[in-house]
C-alpha cells in the first residue's frame, strides 16, 4: 500500500511536526510496516522501526518507532494519524 501526500488528514500534518515523523516515514510504514493492534472500529495501523541514532528532546535515542492509523476508503487509505516513540529494541515482529 503507497500513500502520497494527498492521502494526509489535516490532523496528520501538525502531529508529523510534534512528533519528529516526516512523510518518508510514513510512506515507509504504509508500504512496508507491519500490522499493529490498538485501532479503533474501522480503523488500522501499521508500525515500523527506523535507526534514529539522535537527540530527541535533549535525550539521545537509538531507535524510532512509527506508527501509522489510517481507514480505507473506495479511493485508497486517508491517514489520520501518526504516533513516535523513541528508544531502543522495540518488537519487530
Amino acid at each position: 500500500m503507497n500513500a502520497s501526500e494527498d492521502d494526509l488528514h489535516p490532523r496528520i500534518r501538525s502531529r508529523m511536526a510534534q512528533r519528529g515523523v516526516t512523510f518518508e516515514e510514513i510512506a515507509h510504514v504504509m508500504a512496508h510496516g507491519r500490522p499493529t493492534g490498538g485501532a479503533k472500529p474501522g480503523t488500522m495501523g501499521k508500525v515500523a522501526v527506523f535507526p534514529y541514532n539522535a537527540l530527541w528532546e535533549g535525550q539521545h535515542y537509538e531507535e524510532k518507532e512509527v506508527t501509522v492509523y489510517f481507514r480505507e476508503t473506495e479511493k485508497g487509505p486517508v491517514l489520520l494519524t501518526t504516533i513516535a516513540r523513541y528508544g531502543r529494541r522495540f518488537p519487530r515482529g
